[in-house]
């Protein structure tokens, strides 16, 4: 298992996971499946009830690195984003319920990342776009099917069409965050507090009540990643991708033209 993820067992049956790739936490095929894989594990581990995924640094996860500035491997538009994808969904079919802590920004495959949790804690300065248009490529990690189901159809289709960032605060009142702290710096302990408070529920209780809510949501997802990946496929290999990966590399406005 990677070096990047921090697991650990709190009191109260509660088990953190922390990725730590600061600032930004990039991810790559082997974080997901390391995120998907200590999961599980600590669903076998007696008196764990639920997890909180946290992240060190700035941001809770800026998804892939498609400008290649950090460490993360490249997700290739073939087996990288195949490999990363199946990761994704083993991490749907966890027993537990997860819930993320999001302090700064949720961008992109980052956003996928948290919709994966079943709960979202960010503060009112938190951030999350699913910037994928701005930079020519089609969304992925089973946001075809995470999104709407979060924050209805039209305000996925809002989100994902225009890939406009919004701050914790309207992604609290569209329903993406379900509890939201006074600060950044508050927002792992309200995860943990959340996270608490469900463990003190009837387990069996709860993995009933959680698997007829999810019910499907793992196939859903497996079949949505597939259409994802052939049209990012296709998508990464147009001249706008590559114009819209520069433009963010270079923190200015991108030149579309549709080819």
């Amino acid at each position: 298992m990677t070096t990047d993820l921090g697991i650990e067992l709190l009191s109260g049956g509660v088990g953190l996971l922390e990725i730590r790739r600061p600032p930004h936490n990039f991810f790559d095929a082997e974080l997901i499946e390391a995120i998907a894989s200590a999961t599980h594990q600590l669903s076998q581990s007696e008196g764990i009830r639920a997890v909180v995924l946290a992240s060190e640094g700035k941001n809770f996860c800026a998804g892939a690195d498609f400008g290649g500035t950090s460490g993360a491997a490249e997700v290739s538009a073939d087996e990288g984003a195949r490999r990363l994808y199946a990761a994704a969904v083993r991490l749907f079919e966890a027993d537990l319920p997860i819930v993320a802590a999001v302090q700064g920004s949720a961008v992109g495959g980052g956003l996928g990342l948290a919709l994966a949790a079943d709960f979202r804690v960010a503060s009112p300065i938190s951030r999350f776009a699913a910037n994928f248009s701005r930079i020519g490529l089609h969304h992925g990690f089973g946001m075809t099917e995470t999104l709407p189901r979060v924050v209805g159809a039209q305000h996925a289709t809002d989100l994902l069409i225009t890939g406009r960032r919004i701050d914790g605060a309207e992604a609290h009142r569209i329903g993406l965050v379900d509890r939201l702290a006074d600060t950044d710096e508050a927002i792992r302990g309200a995860a943990i507090a959340l996270a608490g408070e469900i463990a003190t529920a009837a387990p069996l209780a709860v993995h009933s009540i959680r698997t007829t809510l999810r019910r499907g949501l793992a196939d859903a997802v497996a079949a949505a990643t597939k259409h994802e990946r052939a049209e990012q496929s296709w998508l990464r290999d147009t001249a706008d991708f590559a114009e819209g990966v520069r433009a963010s590399v270079e923190r200015r406005s991108p030149n579309f033209t549709a080819r």
